[in-house]
Parts: structure tokens; sequence; C-alpha cells
């Protein structure tokens, strides 16, 4: 599978597109919402940033006590719940005057619900379309989300002009709401990818099945640390330019756009090794300039250009698939994006801490910078074990 056409003519396939486009429109303009609120109350950078990231934290919770359920439940109704769960905590948060550690514990109550939706969503779509087809079927995934970043840090920075915040918030509950009656409708009913039942227990068990591998430790740190740190510069875009924070957010979403079309549609199988290395880097080392002082259109021109890094997952995620047996392959993918979203939940944590310790949102960027380069250039050398390859369908 080389192709959109032939991609969007898998019937489960456009869908499951729906669903993903669904969430991140939800979590674009309501993270957008939450941190405008946040940020007017109390005027922390740090908590702005927790906010705007905050399910993310509690993600790897979820991945050490409920990952589990991706392989041990079917998919459908599990996607379908996760999004009315979101759904519902989006349509409390929107009501007004809600007290701080009450809007964090739904936060929290988010992100451990998409800690198991990661991994049920991504794990279906190994069983969606073949193996040779995950990178390009992953990259269009990723291309729909940047895509919805762009268009939703576009419109919900107008949409904060003419509405209330929790207006705002109210919409992205709707916006759950589709992706929970799209999965019903759009996608067929399977079993359980895994026997069991799901569990505290069978979790840890399985995760440590996982970890077990040193080759898999490395891909997992690879995927989720470096890009945790940069996610911590995004963080800090609100307090960097309080009245532009939408303009820097589309661009990073337009730069990872680029990158997963040029990634999943055209790099070479011969390339992806190296390339994936020198995007790694790209992702950190624009924003190593950030301290200097940039005007809006170099700092914008920059985040687009480092987002393109983000595609250098795309392989890594390819070389955690073959490494990993299908029995595993939803809670490998869960745990990857459930330790993605909690490092990027440090991520903005650090650089909240590091900009207000500093003074200063282009500082703290910096920082995050540096961490993240140094952390690609330590586990490189773990990277280079050779993974067997996917047999093409036929």
């Amino acid at each position: 599978m080389h192709t959109y056409g032939a991609l969007f003519r898998t019937p489960e396939f456009p869908p499951l597109f729906v669903v993903v486009c669904a969430g991140a429109s939800a979590s674009t303009i309501g993270g957008l919402a939450l941190a405008t609120i946040v940020f007017a109350g109390t005027g922390s950078p740090l908590l702005s940033a927790i906010s705007m990231f905050g399910p993310a934290a509690a993600q790897l919770l979820g991945a050490t006590l409920l990952l589990s359920v991706a392989d041990r439940v079917p998919p459908r109704a599990a996607l379908a719940t996760c999004a009315a769960l979101s759904a519902s905590c989006l349509a409390l948060l929107a009501i007004p005057g809600l007290p701080l550690p009450a809007v964090f514990a739904l936060l929290g109550v988010m992100g451990l619900v998409a800690s198991v939706a990661g991994g049920v969503r991504l794990g279906l779509l190994t069983q969606v379309i073949p193996a040779d087809g995950y990178l390009l079927g992953r990259s269009v995934l990723n291309m729909s989300v940047g895509s919805v970043q762009i268009l939703g840090f576009t419109a919900g920075g107008a949409l904060l002009a003419v509405f209330p915040p929790h207006g705002v918030l109210a919409l992205a509950s709707g916006c759950q709401l589709l992706g929970a009656v799209t999965a019903l409708l759009g996608l067929r009913s399977r079993p359980p990818r895994a026997s069991g039942r799901p569990s505290v227990a069978a979790t840890w068990r399985a995760n440590a099945r996982l970890l077990s591998s040193a080759p898999r430790r490395y891909v997992l740190v690879a995927l989720c640390v470096p890009n945790g740190l940069i996610v911590g510069c995004e963080a800090l875009f609100v307090p960097y330019a309080p009245t532009h924070a939408g303009i820097l957010l589309a661009a990073a979403a337009l730069g990872m756009l680029t990158g997963d079309v040029l990634a999943g549609r055209f790099l070479p199988r011969a390339w992806r090794e190296r390339a994936g290395a020198v995007l790694r880097l790209l992702l950190a080392v624009p924003y190593l300039l950030f301290a200097a002082g940039l005007p809006l259109w170099l700092a914008a021109m920059l985040t687009a250009v480092a987002s393109v890094g983000y595609s250098g997952t795309l392989v890594l995620q390819e070389r955690l698939i073959a490494l990993t047996p299908d029995d595993l392959r939803g809670q490998a993918l869960g745990l990857h994006s459930s330790l993605m979203m909690g490092m990027q939940a440090v991520g903005a944590a650090l650089a909240g801490a590091a900009a207000e310790i500093t003074g200063s949102a282009a500082a703290g960027m910096t920082v995050m910078a540096v961490l993240s380069v140094t952390v690609t250039l330590l586990v490189a050398a773990g990277l280079r074990t050779p993974v067997p390859q996917p047999v093409p369908a036929h």
C-alpha cells in the first residue's frame, strides 16, 4: 500500500480518520481555551502550560494501570466509550467558575481515558491496514492531526475573540461526541486482540515484557523524551507571545504536517534510518535561537522548520512494531503514546519552571532545546540494531 487513494479505499480507515480528527479538534480548541482561562486567572506560565497539556500527565499513570485494556476489549466499543467520557469532562470544564483543583482533577481523568484510547486506536490501525501500509497510514493520521491543529489553533484564536473560553470548551465537547458516534456507526465489531481480563496486574506483566528488550527501550526513549521536551517549548507560546500564540501553534502544526507528508509518502525505505536521525535533531535545534529575542515572523518560521522533525517518530514507530509480537502491539503503541504524552506534560512543567526561574519564556525554550539535543545524541547508538522488515501484503 503506497498511495493515499489505496489507503482511503480501505473500508474502515475513513471512519477511523474521522475519529482521530474529532479528538484532535477537541484537544486543540479545548486546550487553547483552557490555557487562556488559567493564564488570565493566575498569570502563571507554569499553570498555563500544565493546563494546556494537563491530560498528558495522567497518561503516565494510565500506562502503568490501564493499558492492558487496549488489547483485551472490543476496539469499537472502547473508542466510542473513551470519546464519550472525554466529551463529558470537557462539558464539565465549560462550567464557569470551576475551582482550579477541580479543573486539574478533570484533566487527570481525561488523561487516563486518553491512555486507553491511544492504545486501542493505534492497535486497531494495525488491523485495519496491512503491515506494509502502517507508515503511510500513521503519517496520514499525523497529518490529519497537524491539519486540524492548524485550523483549530487559528479558528480557536478567532473563536476566543468572539466567544467566551467556556463556550469554546463546550464546542470541544461536541467534537468528542462526534467521534463517539462515528466510531459506533463506521467501525465493525471486532473481538479483543488478546485473551484474558484487563487488570492492573496484566498491564504490569505486559509492560515488563515490552521493557525487557533493550532495543525496544531505546526506541521508547527516543520516541518520547526528545519530543516531550520540545513540546515544553510549545507550552510556552502563550507567555512568549500572549496575543499571537495561535500563530506560533499553527506554525508548529504546519511544520508537523509537512514532515508527515514528506516522510510518510516520499521517504524511501533505504533512507529512513539516516533521515530519522537528522529529523530528531532538527526538532530541537531551531529553538536554540529563541533566547536571542526573535521577531514574531522569524519565530514562526523557525517553529515550522523545527516541527518538521516530529516526522522522525514515524520511522521509530515502524521499528517498534517490527520489534513487538502481535498480541502486544496495542499495548506497545499505547505505552508509546502514553509515555510520549506524559513526557509532553513533564516537558511543559519543566519549561514553565525554567521560564519562571529565568524570568523569560524564550530562555526556557532554549533550555528545553539543549536537553532534547542531548538526549537524542545519547540514545543514537542504541537505535542502530537491524530489525525485521514487514512483509508486503499480496
